[in-house]
């Protein structure tokens, strides 16, 4: 998918169409998730922090993930490879490999084009949105075309041209080529892949290590044998925050725990799981990160005993100089629950303090927090409708309305605590992605300098 987080936001907020869009986290500490096309003409891309991207580009439009869409999206797509093959290997919520010959869609060059035309057809009607496509005898170079078709195109690598096609590429280029090997190899006078294949199998052993360097020596060589495998079962299912600032309160602390076991809860009903390991991941002020885990006589995905599991692991964990990180999360998963399991969440806690003690202790000492409003989320104001948030601050919150399928909406102010405004469900979208997008989707720029295969990467 191209520029997938903002190509979404983009399509679903008319105002943003064919202006510079960064989603990311917007905190002191943010990192950019994806950059749109014409953001990475002012040098913003994945992976960098957002501090810097605003410096670059201070005019562009900054907004939290909405992951729930994406993934809602993101499955739509998954669904149309997995009608072209029974291999289907994903890769983020953007990108996944797919065997054309096991599905039966392609047998030669000129099916492999006919099927590649058809599923980004598919996928334009079905999303709204624009997909490339990389064809190739491998996943190496299926991956390489895929990031040369962007945006919005179709790239098929011809059998017998690989070796010239990779030759003046950078070392980079090739899997498994980060920053740090990327520069053991320049040290060593090799910066392109054509420079790798010279080197030689024995030269790369030595400078890398027998496995690595002869994995390298083949890709180099354009070969690579390793195949499609399909979609594996999840292993765990977790949700994490970081802190703009240091959390200090223990108090404080144990309400965000509570808070992400609820997340992780609802992420777990929500793929109709449950799991017997409660995970507890703790980023302290210094860095350094502790992770303690709970197993359960059986799964559960009751939130009373995920939080009480949580809420022991943090007893374990000091905090005294501060919290910048917190995560929970539940593994060994399973498709079933055992409905027992609520009595061993509470004679760890019972212990120390009656029931009633503990509530009213959290009661006395929380105050009212102000609402919170974040760029780019969803709202529904009882009078104007659905619209999302263009910022806040001073007690305020200024709202443009508007929908994929209408105009550029209009913005208004209101107070934060505005009874009449509340936070929406993005999901209802889709359809009207679609249905905006199928007749005729928002051009993209055809430059393809900065563009990535994934949003994950930060190479250009």
């Amino acid at each position: 998918m191209d520029a997938f987080f903002a190509s979404v936001e983009q399509a679903s907020k008319p105002s943003l169409r064919g202006k510079a869009v960064v989603v990311g986290g917007l905190g002191p500490r943010g990192v950019v998730a994806t950059a749109s096309y014409e953001a990475r003409v002012f040098g913003v891309h994945s992976a960098m922090p957002m501090a810097q991207a605003r410096r670059l580009a201070p005019n562009a439009a900054y907004l939290v993930p909405r992951f729930s869409l994406y993934r809602a999206i993101s499955e739509q797509v998954m669904a149309l490879l997995r009608e072209l093959s029974p291999l289907v290997e994903p890769l983020s919520l953007d990108e996944a490999f797919v065997d054309l010959e096991a599905g039966g869609a392609a047998w030669d060059e000129e099916s492999a084009r006919r099927a590649g035309r058809k599923l980004r057809a598919d996928i334009r009607a079905v999303t709204g949105l624009t997909g490339s496509v990389g064809l190739a005898a491998s996943k190496m170079l299926a991956k390489i075309a895929s990031e040369q078709a962007k945006p919005d195109g179709l790239v098929l690598i011809e059998p017998g041209t690989e070796r010239a096609l990779l030759a003046p590429m950078p070392v980079r280029t090739l899997p498994g080529v980060g920053p740090a090997t990327g520069d053991h190899l320049r040290r060593a006078g090799i910066t392109t892949v054509e420079e790798l294949a010279e080197a030689g199998e024995d030269e790369l052993v030595r400078l890398l290590g027998k496995a690595h360097g002869h994995a390298l020596y083949a890709m180099a060589l354009a070969r690579d044998e390793r195949p499609v495998v399909a979609e594996r079962e999840t292993k765990s299912v977790s949700v994490e925050d970081t802190y703009d600032v240091d959390i200090h309160d223990r108090l404080r602390v144990g309400l965000e725990v509570q808070r992400l076991a609820d997340r992780c809860v609802g992420r777990l009903r929500g793929a109709g799981l449950s799991g017997r390991t409660i995970v507890l991941k703790v980023r302290r002020y210094d860095f350094s990160t502790l992770t303690r885990s709970e197993t359960l006589r059986g799964p559960t995905d009751d939130p009373a005993v995920i939080r009480e599991a949580a809420a022991r692991l943090l007893d374990s964990v000091d905090t005294t100089g501060g919290v910048r990180l917190l995560g929970v999360g539940v593994s060994g998963l399973a498709d079933y629950t055992q409905e027992d399991l609520f009595a061993q969440a509470l004679p760890a806690r019972a212990a120390e303090a009656p029931e009633e003690t503990v509530t009213e202790a959290v009661v006395e000492r929380v105050e009212p927090v102000e609402r919170q409003w974040r760029a780019g989320q969803d709202v529904r104001h009882a009078e104007y409708g659905h619209g999302w948030v263009q910022g806040s601050g001073l007690g305020r919150v200024t709202v443009r309305f508007e929908t994929p399928r209408s105009e550029p909406g209009r913005v208004r102010t209101f107070f934060v605590d505005d009874p009449a405004l509340e936070g929406a469900d993005p999901l209802p979208l889709v359809a009207d992605l679609a249905a905006q997008g199928s007749s005729e989707p928002a051009s993209l720029p055809k430059s393809r300098s900065g563009t990535v295969g994934g949003e994950a990467t930060s190479r250009p």
